[in-house]
């Protein structure tokens, strides 16, 4: 029953999420700035804008460049140098950008 009760507890812990610091993803985020943008709109027709996305899209690519299960000349080796803490905190502060969009007329 212990066994049982210590497995239950450590599958509960191991899917608390890690808190995002969006501070530290501001300051992560200079590095990105020069294909993404200094605020996440890119210049580079390349890259992609990454202000305004989710912070799950954004963890999961990023996670999937690091673990080679998707591809980029750039962003394959830049994943592989981020912490999980850190792919966190950049996913909250790109998330956290409000980008509107107009429709356009026909």
């Amino acid at each position: 029953m212990n066994k049982l009760i210590v497995f239950c507890l450590s599958l509960c812990l191991s899917s608390v999420s890690i808190a995002a610091d969006m501070a530290n993803g501001k300051a992560l985020s200079a590095q990105c700035s020069a294909c993404h943008g200094k605020d996440g709109l890119s210049r580079d027709p390349e890259a992609p804008n990454l202000a305004g996305l989710s912070a799950l899209y954004i963890e999961k690519s990023l996670v999937d460049y690091k673990k080679g299960a998707r591809h980029d000349r750039r962003m394959s080796l830049i994943a592989q140098g981020l912490k999980k803490s850190q792919i966190k905190d950049l996913a909250a502060w790109y998330s956290a950008f409000e980008v509107t969009a107009k429709v356009p007329e026909i």
